[in-house]
């Protein structure tokens, strides 16, 4: 690939190329300038929901972070989703424009038609973020284009859509869209979650792309732990992040560690249920579901905890452990694609098999100081390499190979 070879040396392996883009080796200013020379001015994504949608997460916050470098950068980037309760349908974010329009399912169909009959211009290229329900951009965009897919949902479709549709949204997953993509260029977060989609999706292992996410530079290490032992876990409360396992360990852990807090920062559906537990356990006082934080009382909590948590079953990689890892605090997780290259097992933190030994685990961690400290130093350090530029590079790199390729196959 031609814009590889301007990068990196093009004997570069797969893996070695994804160490290169966390380490911004790719720059973004030089993907621009080859973007420029194929053409791409004018980017177009697809997702499911916006940055300002209530149950908005990782996926959302991905997509804003690419979408204000490459608008930054000079590129017109228009991102279109399904509408956001109490939020304009037309506005700008950071440089580049959103649209917000149909519904939760209707957005589907409609962005759909919008792309085939070009109703917003004619875009030089586009990134299809596939969440769950894709878009079948193979069937009707006329232009270069990759897709985004951070991980497969499988099992999720049974803990969040109802008896009758689990079964069709996992169909059209596994069974109905793969053929569509044959020929796509996937881009992902990790190589466990690229390995998952080969094998679970049965897409090429060739066409499927290793971008790692970045981490914000304000994660930084604070000046003081919280004086009693601090756990954080951070997510939307949805069944997928399994908070009602993590309730249990923290239970479990506490009659050990009787000074033990936690918080989980977030919000979503499941917040009755979780209460209700947290009540029934009697530790009401001392775990907090905290609900929505800003930015800096998000960064303040990952300064002050002994561990960072997550019972996750499913997970494109997991920000929130590295912007944790940032600040100097390990963490204590489910091995799961994702989470297995978030963390380096032993080194910045701890993987756990079952629901079983995560209350051990996170006990052992918060009980040794020597190895806590040991394991926040090498999480900082490894999360020190990680930047959201190499993260737009690499995949603003992955659609200008499209594009060339496209040039190269000529009309038609």
């Amino acid at each position: 690939m031609a814009a590889v070879a301007r990068v990196v040396p093009e004997e570069t392996d797969g893996d070695h190329r994804a160490d290169l883009v966390a380490a911004g080796a790719i720059r973004l200013d030089q993907a621009v300038a080859a973007a420029a020379k194929v053409g791409l001015a004018r980017i177009h994504l697809l997702a499911w929901r916006d940055l300002d949608d209530p149950e908005a997460g990782g996926s959302e916050l991905h997509a804003h972070r690419i979408a204000t470098l490459w608008a930054r950068a000079g590129l017109d980037v228009t991102m279109r989703t399904s509408s956001a309760a109490g939020h304009d349908p037309l506005t700008r974010r950071d440089g580049y424009r959103v649209v917000r329009k149909s519904g939760r399912y209707a957005v589907f169909p409609r962005s759909a038609l919008s792309g085939l009959v070009g109703r917003r211009g004619r875009p030089d290229g586009l990134v299809e973020i596939w969440n769950g329900m894709p878009f079948f951009s193979p069937l009707w965009a006329r232009c270069p284009r990759i897709v985004f897919l951070h991980h497969v949902h499988a099992e999720m479709w049974q803990m969040v859509m109802s008896r009758r549709l689990a079964p069709v949204g996992a169909f059209v997953e596994s069974r109905v869209a793969p053929p569509f993509y044959r020929r796509s260029r996937i881009v992902t977060l990790s190589s466990s979650s690229r390995d998952e989609i080969v094998s679970m999706l049965r897409l090429r292992a060739d066409h499927v792309s290793v971008v790692p996410p970045g981490v914000d530079p304000r994660f930084t290490p604070g000046a003081q732990r919280s004086p009693d032992p601090l756990v954080v876990a951070v997510g939307r409360l949805v069944p997928v992040k399994r908070f009602d396992l993590l309730v249990d360990a923290l239970v479990a852990v506490h009659r050990h560690v009787p000074r033990l807090r936690a918080q989980i920062i977030g919000e979503g559906y499941e917040r009755p249920r979780l209460e209700a537990r947290i009540r029934a356990a009697g530790a009401g006082d001392w775990i907090e579901l905290v609900g929505r934080r800003s930015d800096d009382e998000l960064l303040d909590s990952y300064r002050r905890a002994w561990v960072l948590a997550s019972t996750s079953q499913r997970e494109g990689w997991g920000m929130t452990i590295t912007e944790a890892a940032a600040c100097g605090t390990p963490a204590v997780v489910t091995r799961i694609a994702g989470h297995r290259d978030a963390v380096v097992d032993g080194v910045t933190g701890i993987l756990v098999d079952t629901p079983g030994q995560f209350a051990d685990a996170l006990e052992a961690v918060l009980r040794d100081e020597t190895q806590r400290r040991r394991l926040g130093r090498a999480a900082s350090e490894h999360a020190g390499r990680m930047t959201w530029e190499a993260t737009a590079a690499g995949t603003l790199e992955a659609l200008v190979s499209e594009a060339e390729a496209r040039h190269r196959r000529g009309p038609g």
